[in-house]
């Protein structure tokens, strides 16, 4: 009777779909050993499954062979699979369950998969999605180290925060790295604050628990484990000075929190510093080893150029920054280049160490103790970090390779250890890596020598090191550019830095956002104004009056650029930027304007041939300048492009998956080529503030500047960042705009959402009216404002600030590459 009943059930299954069929018969054998009863039953939950939802029911067929192996039977996961037909649209879990079940149950045993499996059944009549995201992460990221405790720990915060509306797709990722971090007690207290700033406003709150806002890292680095460098910069500098003779400057390193393994790196210029180390013996010898490659020679322009020459380069490549990459010295290594880097990197390491023994007496003792401390790392980085160890006993000893010898004599150089490196690459049994496991292959406070561009360094006649030039031609013969941070680097400015206790939030209003990874030139640089920013009156309408010199305006420069990016982007609207282009053709000049008081041309000037007569019947000797000649009207128009780049930028649009930011990108890159089409002055900015005495302004390109790579670059690698202080914006751009010779003036403001900053009091209204008197401050000095929003409410506020006709909202993000040089071209030519 059950065999019957049990091919009934197939022959349906192959009725509806010959799919579910086939995957049911072949799934079958491994059930069969359990009995008749159990297969029919089997069976059933299998047909229930695929007619509630077709992808759960074939995913439940495909791992029916795993799951009866690794649980021994159809016990608990059948009935488990019961909860996917509790609600529509389950599939995408269900296909994550049945792909984990097994590897679970054999990995955490039958209660750890039981606790797995009931935290996400909790999220199916909650939020399916979120659901979906939770068995569709890996299992041992949701257990951690910490097994069911972990996973325990993990999810409680989101049972409160789901009344917030807080799914697990945007928990879950920032939660794992914050137990990793700063460990189970870590992962309560984050949430708990996440909560509260969740509650100030979603788009700050979803940032902070994607640990994409500064207050959230500045959260982690108050827990984390390990020694801060900031408080001890100074005493490091002079330990560095004292040792090398070095007086190099510190910035901020590229390390985040949830970034892996600190280094402390240099450019050949500057030393880059992370926020956190493992502790202070580390940082000490991060600061001697990377100060010895400076002292002894890594990075000077003449060993440089003879290490290219060894591979048949007259010249080493430079980049926009006159910094010279080295990747040409790796390349002909392919994918083994990872390989060879490390191995250069070991050779050069102990020539500098060796070199900076003989001055430090004890420092490669250090070394080695520091090293013996730490665990030796798993896999391939455990292979290199045992070569190195075994290296420096063979030093210590006195008993170094032959080769190696070499590179101990005072007069060795980089190309010494690139030598032996090539020799030693040849014999290696050093395994390949990975960049993911690079990291973790190097000794104590060292690092990857040749993994960024650097500025080359000269020496002069007495065989130091030059210092910075303060603008004096630099080591390749050209004009120093002003130090900067790494590309790769966040570049968080410690102006900038909010303390999560002193961050006042606005309620979810659009605009108001949290400190981005921003790469600005830090304190103080970068600032063309008076000491202190330029100060501006900020309206109050609360008392209807200006307070005085409230606001403060600072310029900066980007570091952010992304030279691919600009091209792809390009690319991309290769199509629109032709059509704008066309249209932009017809907008220029045709119309004849008329030159008077000529000495020639096709008619009299009525007006100078009248005075010419009175003059001579006066007696006197006019000049015969009476004649009009016409010449084509050149548009006297200049615009000066405002972008708002508040966090709320780096959020999604609706749900479409894009990002504003993106969008924002390509609009601002079109609108520049459309202008250098059409060859009216134009300037790009973008602004953000943190209070009224950080409004920051971020020059892309001003008036009188080229729109060339290193502006698209800086445009392509926009990020958001802060709040959105508005009117001290615009009056500030409405002041560059008067240094215009242009009879016209346009100001175009890009937005996302009202005015808002974190020292507004949470009242909606107060920026709101002095951005809107900064507009008719604009208007009265001769500069047009017009906004182009794309806050679907900017319909309740915009025409009180702009007034009507002198604002748009954009339906949808995805249309903005191509309306805003279009808006533009209206706007020139009914102004």
């Amino acid at each position: 009777m059950t065999e019957a009943a049990a091919e009934d059930i197939l022959e349906h299954l192959e009725a509806v779909s010959f799919v579910a069929g086939r995957a049911a018969r072949a799934a079958l054998p491994a059930v069969e050993g359990l009995g008749s009863a159990a297969v029919l039953r089997y069976l059933e939950r299998g047909r229930e499954l695929f007619f509630y939802d077709r992808e759960a029911g074939k995913a439940f067929f495909h791992a029916t062979a795993d799951l009866v192996q690794a649980f021994g039977g159809l016990d608990p996961w059948l009935e488990q699979a019961a909860v996917f037909t509790r609600r529509r649209g389950t599939f995408r879990a269900a296909v994550a369950f049945f792909s984990q079940a097994a590897a679970v149950r054999r990995d955490y045993g039958l209660r750890g998969e039981q606790s797995w499996y009931e935290q996400g059944a909790r999220w199916i009549d909650r939020h399916v999605d979120s659901a979906a995201a939770y068995f569709r992460v890996p299992a041992a990221q949701l257990f951690g180290s910490a097994g069911i405790e972990g996973l325990d720990t993990l999810l409680q915060p989101a049972e409160e925060l789901a009344k917030g509306r807080l799914g697990l797709g945007t928990y879950l990722d920032g939660a794992i790295k914050v137990r990793a971090i700063c460990g189970l007690d870590g992962v309560a207290e984050w949430a708990r604050r996440g909560r509260d700033v969740l509650a100030a406003g979603r788009i700050r709150g979803e940032a902070w628990f994607r640990l994409e806002s500064d207050e959230a890292r500045a959260f982690l680095l108050e827990v984390l484990p390990g020694f801060r460098t900031g408080p001890h910069k100074r005493l490091f500098a002079l330990l560095l000075q004292a040792w090398t003779g070095l007086q190099m400057p510190l910035e901020d390193g590229d390390w985040s929190v949830e970034g892996g393994r600190s280094f402390l790196e240099t450019d050949g210029r500057s030393l880059f510093v992370p926020a956190v180390m493992p502790d202070r013996e580390e940082a000490l010898l991060a600061f001697y080893h990377t100060g010895a490659h400076l002292a002894f020679g890594s990075y000077d322009q003449d060993a440089i150029h003879a290490l290219f020459r060894e591979i048949g380069m007259e010249h080493p490549p430079l980049d926009p920054d006159q910094r010279i990459t080295w990747r040409p010295l790796f390349a002909q290594f392919g994918d083994d280049l990872l390989r060879f880097q490390l191995i250069f990197d070991l050779c050069e390491d102990l020539r500098v160490d060796a070199a900076l023994d003989r001055e430090m007496p004890g420092y490669i003792e250090r070394l080695r103790r520091a090293a013996a401390a730490c665990p030796t790392p798993a896999g391939a980085a455990g292979a290199y970090w045992r070569a190195a160890a075994e290296i420096y006993a063979d030093y210590a000893a006195g008993c170094l390779a032959e080769d190696l010898r070499t590179l101990l004599e005072p007069g060795s150089g980089i190309v010494d250890a690139f030598r032996v490196a090539l020799a030693r690459y040849a014999h290696t049994d050093l395994p390949p890596i990975t960049l993911a496991e690079r990291a973790a292959a190097f000794l104590p406070g060292h690092s990857p020598n040749a993994a960024r561009p650097v500025y080359p360094r000269r020496r002069v006649a007495s065989e130091a090191v030059e210092m910075d030039a303060g603008g004096a031609l630099g080591a390749a013969g050209h004009k120093e550019k002003p130090r900067e941070a790494p590309q790769q680097a966040e570049g968080n400015d410690p102006d900038l830095e909010i303390p999560p206790e002193d961050i006042q939030g606005t309620g979810g209003r659009v605009g108001v956002g949290i400190p981005m990874p921003a790469k600005v030139s830090g304190p103080g640089r970068g600032v063309q104004g008076p000491k202190g920013g330029w100060p501006y009156r900020e309206w109050d309408y609360r008392q209807e009056r200006y307070k005085e010199d409230w606001a403060r305006v600072h310029e900066r420069s980007l570091r952010e650029r992304d030279e691919a990016r600009a091209v792809e982007i390009a690319a991309s609207y290769d199509g629109t930027l032709r059509r704008l282009k066309r249209a932009l053709q017809a907008q220029k000049p045709t119309r004849m304007a008329p030159l008077r008081r000529q000495f020639e041309g096709e008619e009299p000037d009525l007006e100078a041939a009248v005075q010419y007569v009175v003059e001579r019947r006066a007696g006197r000797s006019p000049k015969a300048n009476i004649y009009l000649q016409r010449r084509p009207q050149q548009r006297d128009t200049a615009v000066l492009l405002l972008a708002d780049l508040s966090t709320s930028i780096m959020a999604e649009a609706g749900d479409s998956g894009v990002r504003v930011v993106d969008r924002l990108r390509a609009a601002m890159l079109l609108f520049g080529e459309a202008l250098l089409e059409v060859g009216d002055p134009f300037a790009i900015y973008g602004f953000a503030s943190k209070y009224h005495q950080e409004v920051i302004l971020y020059p892309v390109k001003r008036f009188g500047e080229c729109f060339d790579s290193r502006a698209r670059a800086t445009l392509a690698g926009l990020s958001g960042r802060l709040a959105t202080r508005m009117g001290a914006a615009i009056r500030h751009a409405t002041r560059q705009m008067l240094h215009t010779q242009a009879q016209r003036r346009l100001l175009l403001i890009l937005s996302d959402g009202r005015p808002a900053d974190y020292d507004d009091g949470g009242d909606a209204r107060y920026l709101q009216e002095d951005t809107r008197m900064a507009v008719k401050e604009a208007r009265d000095a001769g500069v047009h404002a017009f906004c182009i929003s794309l806050d679907p409410r900017g319909g309740d506020y915009l025409p009180l600030v702009f007034g009507n006709g002198h604002y748009l909202v954009l339906p949808h993000v995805d249309s903005l590459p191509q309306r805003l040089p279009e808006i533009y071209l209206r706007l020139r030519g009914s102004h």
